[in-house]
């Protein structure tokens, strides 16, 4: 299996920080946060990975070359990011005919305590989904502080939420897609809620789309709110 890594960001909501440093490579706990979403990755086996870069480029790929394993094909977005869709469907080439993992390079997931969240979605993946999500109770998310993202019942069937109701998930931003996904996509930037949106059915159930959810913690640095909690989190470890 292979996977692609979202490192093409702005990271606006860390200036002045990012100014001068690219999101993917602000250290988290003693790492870069790039380098979180590598190694998670590694360990669970995948050894080819893309990562799409765009904003301070030569940064992120400089840091790149230094690592040995696992092998990393760069794909380049110039002169703007092209969000989480278009980024993926740039990548589909690199990325072939199969199944694939994402994941944001501003979250960590830290695995649960008996199958590291990889190995689920892998092993719950259907050939009839286009899409299996990996979703995190909003009130066990560290560093978050938006709103749910995701009604679950309990077969992981997915909607989102009316104008009365709470969503109590929050997606990660990891998950495994089917590049038959992208079929009909749009061209240039757009974000996944585009391709989500149009398997929307009637009662807003969303079809070839299920969620696993995460039974360990979830930490996401977003602002520098987020980030000071993140690593008083990885302090207590």
């Amino acid at each position: 299996m292979k996977a692609i890594v979202l490192a093409a960001g702005l990271g606006t909501r860390l200036r002045p920080l990012t100014l001068t440093t690219p999101k993917p490579l602000v250290r988290v706990g003693g790492k870069p946060l790039l380098d979180w979403a590598l190694d998670q990755l590694e360990a669970a086996g995948v050894d080819e990975i893309i990562v799409n870069t765009s904003y301070l480029h030569a940064m992120v790929e400089a840091h790149l070359q230094e690592r040995q394993t696992p092998r990393i094909h760069i794909s380049r977005e110039l002169p703007q990011p092209l969000e989480t869709g278009g980024g993926i469907a740039k990548a589909l080439p690199m990325l072939g005919q199969e199944p694939f993992l994402v994941l944001n390079s501003d979250t960590i997931c830290m695995n649960g305590a008996v199958v590291p969240a990889l190995e689920r979605l892998r092993a719950a993946w259907d050939d009839s989904l286009d899409f299996l999500m990996l979703m995190q109770p909003l009130a066990r998310t560290v560093g978050f502080y938006g709103e749910g993202d995701f009604i679950i019942d309990e077969a992981g069937h997915m909607r989102r939420p009316g104008p009365d109701e709470k969503a109590a998930y929050v997606f990660t931003g990891i998950e495994m897609i089917h590049p038959r996904a992208f079929a009909d996509a749009p061209e240039g930037a757009f974000s996944l809620n585009v391709l989500w949106n149009r398997l929307r059915d009637a009662d807003g159930w969303h079809r070839r789309m299920r969620a696993v959810v995460h039974d360990g913690d979830w930490l996401h640095v977003g602002d520098a709110r987020g980030l000071r909690e993140v690593e008083a989190y990885l302090r207590r470890l």
